[in-house]
């Protein structure tokens, strides 16, 4: 059941998500290219799972010193942020694979980030795709502990400075996942958005709780009892293995979505939205970094959130190429193509909209 509707009076909005629509698909058509995943996805598939799997094995398997080991851990960080965007994101969205088994599979791999997959799945595939920075649905932009991220949302004096706070709190992203993830299960089960979901509250409580339970001790249990290292240093390097990657996964997804010139409209009492959806999601999403293909490989694909947003079943090896085609269309009918040129240029925006959002100016 839909929570808004998304309609405008403007029938240019109509007619460019339909011709949007028809360029993307005749590109894959006249290229005889499956939007799904194919080996270059099979091999990233390889790299991130290396990167997240070896330097763990070396921790195991020989006797390194503290300083080794913690290295290792980063890398696994690494690793396990790479997965996380790469191939777990993908998957939940049905874009690695046409098989669904494929897809279901890989997307359990969002457990290694310490995430539940039923979890990931209202919050994101759902809330946040469906309803992209809308104060009340979007519970990416709600705002936590003492981060503003709505304009429409209290501002309180310590807001002011959140732009210099804001970038390490982004570290324990991660951990909010691995120890948040049952009060918000318990939310969506009160609320009933679980039973909406066809969720199984049994099954669902279950699986979170010893999946963790297993992760947990793969990661910290093991490496206590089968290496010389001390408690604690498992622990030191533990946390720092999320820190990492709870930096590079918060930030990535923030320069999507909270940058200057990216709106966050509101819906009237009716509950409909000004705009017609895909016109909703170029005004709401921005790209950072179209150029930088290292930057693009290691992200998967997460700098091209405009053409993720747009056709999130899509898998993001493509979204080079049709992003030129979003661009061209988009122009065509003089809507917005929100994007930053470089990584440097989008943290900068992203400060400065923090900033804004800090401030008395942010108030409407």
């Amino acid at each position: 059941m839909k929570l808004v509707k998304f309609q405008s009076d403007m029938e240019s909005q109509k007619l460019f998500a339909k011709e949007l629509r028809k360029n993307v698909n005749a590109y894959f058509k006249d290229n005889g290219v499956s939007p799904k995943g194919n080996y270059k996805m099979a091999l990233k598939t390889v790299l991130v799972f290396a990167l997240f799997v070896l330097p763990f094995i070396a921790v195991l398997y020989f006797n390194l010193s503290f300083w080794w080991a913690f290295l290792m851990f980063i890398l696994t960080g690494l690793g396990s942020a790479g997965i996380g965007m790469n191939v777990s994101h993908d998957a939940l969205h049905n874009a690695y694979s046409k098989h669904k088994w494929v897809n279901k599979i890989m997307g359990w791999s969002m457990y290694i980030i310490g995430n539940n997959v039923f979890n990931w799945k209202i919050q994101h595939n759902i809330f946040h795709h469906a309803y992209t920075n809308l104060d009340g649905l979007d519970e990416d932009i709600q705002t936590r502990w003492i981060m503003r991220f709505s304009e429409h949302t209290p501002l309180k004096p310590i807001h002011k400075y959140q732009h210099l706070y804001t970038f390490p709190l982004y570290t324990l992203m991660t951990f909010t996942l691995l120890f948040g993830d049952l009060p918000q299960l318990i939310g969506y089960y009160r609320s009933g958005i679980m039973k909406q979901h066809l969720g199984k509250p049994i099954w669902e409580f279950s699986l979170m709780i010893i999946v963790k339970l297993v992760y947990l001790f793969i990661v910290i249990a093991l490496p206590i009892m089968y290496t010389d290292l001390l408690w604690y240093q498992v622990l030191i390097a533990f946390v720092c293995m999320h820190l990492v990657a709870g930096f590079i996964l918060a930030l990535v997804f923030q320069l999507a979505h909270i940058v200057e010139g990216v709106a966050q409209p509101t819906i009237n009492d009716d509950k409909n939205a000004e705009n017609e959806w895909a016109v909703h999601q170029l005004m709401t999403t921005a790209n950072f970094a179209p150029k930088n293909k290292w930057l693009n490989c290691y992200v998967g694909g997460l700098n091209f959130q405009v053409e993720h947003h747009l056709f999130p079943n899509i898998c993001h090896i493509h979204y080079p190429k049709i992003s030129k085609i979003v661009e061209a269309t988009s122009k065509k009918y003089g809507f917005p193509y929100i994007q930053q040129p470089s990584l440097a240029s989008a943290v900068k925006s992203h400060l400065l909209r923090l900033k804004e959002l800090g401030g008395a100016a942010s108030q409407r």
